[in-house]
């Protein structure tokens, strides 16, 4: 699979907005995109998406985190964002854990995902994040394969905000 995880930046500010947009006229979230889907401006969202890499930077509210772009090489197209919470609150440990992901439409089921969260698992090592805690709704298959795939393995089920949330833990020791 021939990607790359590349830290946001101003360069692919064009693809950012045309993902952002991509995910709203199909009606989709946007998850591991840092609220990329509610941003008004991307020159903001990216500005702050670099601020909350830093604890001392970090956004009121949040944890630190550092957001990704799948690049694919080939192209240098943006497939995918991903997102590596370098630890977890009360709220991230019910919904959302270390990692949340996203793959634009005309790129799924093409390995991408599977490929990405292989990348951002080794940032997690670096990160000395042991045990990676990653959730998906339980409707989602090709995220839950996707996790077991990374040798994700199921813990419970935990009904948050009316729908069923799957919780995987995924051992890096």
């Amino acid at each position: 699979m021939c990607i790359e995880l590349k830290v946001v930046n101003k360069e692919y500010e064009e693809q950012i907005s045309n993902y952002k947009k991509t995910f709203i006229q199909r009606n989709e979230s946007i998850a591991g995109a840092f609220g990329l889907a509610q941003a008004i401006k991307v020159e903001d969202w990216i500005r702050d998406v670099i601020l909350n890499q830093k604890e001392e930077t970090m956004l009121e509210g949040l944890v630190p985190a550092t957001t990704y772009m799948a690049i694919r090489k080939s192209d240098n197209k943006l497939i995918g964002m991903i997102q590596i919470r370098h630890r977890l609150n009360e709220a991230l440990k019910r919904l959302g854990g270390h990692i949340g992901y996203s793959v634009i439409y005309d790129e799924r089921r093409k390995g991408y995902a599977k490929e990405m969260l292989r990348l951002a698992l080794l940032d997690c090592k670096k990160l000395n994040i042991k045990n990676v805690l990653i959730t998906c709704n339980k409707d989602n298959i090709a995220s839950q394969k996707t996790i077991e795939s990374n040798n994700g393995v199921f813990e419970n089920e935990l009904e948050v905000n009316g729908g069923i949330t799957k919780r995987f833990f995924i051992n890096l020791d």
